[in-house]
């Protein structure tokens, strides 16, 4: 086995001299996490809006991940061509320009939804999303692991919640504000079906564009640990092998449930509920990893543990009123009413909600506790968490009414810390191979483009959704195996490995 260079490989270039202006990067690059998460759960909410204008069935709805997610896997192998034939691209051209060209392509790809709105083209809004995606590999490509060097490589998993964390508050606030764009404010002005996406989007296009002029400008100091030589050296390695395997199974499994839990809660013998008022609850799933990742952020830190368990209770506290807050939030109440009616009838859905909120409140406890059984390991807590959502899904399959609506819906507080320990947990000891990992990682953001295909597939053979749940519990048991078991694998000699 060919031996994983050391972690702490010198910088080949300038390094910031202070811990202020790695948290100053830091806090930059959180911007971009929150960002495309806002933008991808968005996605859940086309699936069932062009279901319904393209009369499609679900395998063909689901497209729209294959589409999103497949460009993930086809930009990072572009880039892992190019980083063994010619060296790792990030080095030469920097972490910021590298955002900046993230930025321009996501643009260029939001800007396709115009036209597609126009022809009323499905496979011309695929296409959109598919530039969009190869602009996001690029931004996953250098944010990952600039956050994961802006520090020590013990505390990675943390950073990487923590930024994840923000990813989550875009994923948490999206679909709320996407179902009211999409499915009321645009669909009353006149645009129907497909329509109502053109505006949303063109108004990313803008933001992108935006965000590229300050990126641009901006300055970010380049940490990077040295340049790659020619070669799929990464390979080598198994438990990078078997990692890049886990970001497969991890993304396609979230993504299978955020992307059905709309239908799922429409199923009369589920909860029977409007596309409107399920996409309320795609926020609850994706407030759910905001929760447990701001959390694993505290967990995984090396702060104090008087003070780690103080977080622990007042930032899951705090998120919880959040989530509470956003569901509340009466989007309808925009239009034609005063600021102060629109207060009055938030405060009046706020306390009305808590019948909902009661419901989801044993699941956060429930996630504190697991946390106390990680014991602040990377590895343990990521198999802890895998297996929870493993006995979620069973019991969604296994049951009906509203436990199986809540145990899907739940899934998110316990898949949260699944891609920063799983990307942490592969990229340890890489040393100069971080980018090449980490393009090989992104790349296994396919799973997003095949498992929920695969699960429409099902739903449509078996006339049965809920059924379809069987392929993210397979997925997640996988993820279960590799923080258990294969991110160990082949790394028995490496003596400077942190134990998770």
């Amino acid at each position: 086995m060919a031996s994983i260079p050391s972690a702490s490989a010198p910088a080949t270039s300038s390094t910031p001299g202070n811990g202020a202006n790695y948290r100053g990067s830091f806090a930059i690059m959180t911007s971009l996490f929150f960002l495309w998460g806002f933008m991808t759960v968005f996605n859940d909410i086309l699936i069932p809006r062009f279901k319904e204008a393209f009369t499609l069935s679900y395998f063909q709805a689901m497209l729209v991940q294959f589409a999103f997610f497949g460009a993930y896997f086809v930009g990072s192998l572009i880039y892992f061509i190019i980083s063994i034939t010619t060296g790792d691209p990030i080095a030469k051209l920097g972490y910021k320009n590298g955002v900046v060209i993230g930025l321009l392509i996501s643009a260029t790809g939001s800007a396709i939804f115009l036209p597609a709105a126009s022809a009323a083209s499905y496979p011309m809004f695929l296409a959109g999303l598919f530039v969009v995606g190869l602009g996001f590999a690029m931004l996953q490509i250098a944010a990952n692991p600039y956050v994961t060097i802006l520090g020590s490589e013990k505390t990675a998993s943390s950073r990487l919640n923590l930024a994840q964390g923000f990813n989550s508050i875009g994923t948490t606030i999206g679909p709320i504000i996407g179902g009211f764009l999409i499915y009321q404010y645009f669909a009353k002005t006149g645009a129907h079906g497909a329509d109502s996406v053109k505006l949303p989007y063109l108004m990313f296009s803008i933001v992108f564009v935006v965000l590229a002029v300050i990126f641009f400008f901006i300055h970010l100091p380049h940490i990077g640990e040295g340049h790659i030589e020619r070669g799929a050296s990464a390979l080598k390695y198994p438990h990078v092998v078997l990692g890049v395997i886990a970001i497969f199974m991890y993304v396609g499994g979230e993504v299978s449930v955020g992307s059905a839990i709309i239908n799922f809660l429409g199923q009369p013998t589920v909860a029977g509920l409007t596309a409107v008022e399920a996409s309320k609850y795609v926020a609850l799933y994706w407030g759910g990893l905001m929760i447990g990742r701001f959390m694993g952020a505290v967990e995984l830190s090396e702060m104090k543990k008087a003070r780690k368990q103080m977080l622990l209770i007042v930032i899951p506290l705090l998120a919880y009123l959040l989530l509470w807050a956003a569901k509340s939030c009466p989007m309808e109440a925009l239009q034609g009413k005063s600021l102060g009616d629109i207060f009055a009838l938030w405060g009046e859905q706020f306390r009305a909600n808590w019948a909902v909120f009661r419901l989801y409140l044993p699941f956060v406890v429930l996630c504190w506790v697991l946390f106390q059984f990680g014991r602040g390991l990377a590895g343990r807590t990521l198999t802890i968490f895998s297996l929870t959502v493993v006995a979620l899904l069973l019991t969604a399959i296994l049951v009906g009414g509203k436990l199986a609506m809540w145990c899907v819906v739940a899934v998110g507080l316990f898949t949260s810390i699944g891609w920063s320990n799983t990307f942490s947990l592969a990229l340890e000891g890489t040393g100069v191979l971080k980018s090449q990992v980490s393009s090989l990682l992104v790349m296994a953001i396919l799973g997003g483009a095949i498992l929920p295909p695969v699960q429409g597939w099902i739903a449509d053979v078996t006339k049965n959704l809920q059924v379809s749940f069987i392929v993210p519990l397979i997925a997640y048991a996988y993820v279960a195996f590799y923080g258990a078991v294969g991110h160990r694998i082949g790394r028995e000699n490496l003596a400077s490995e942190p134990a998770s």
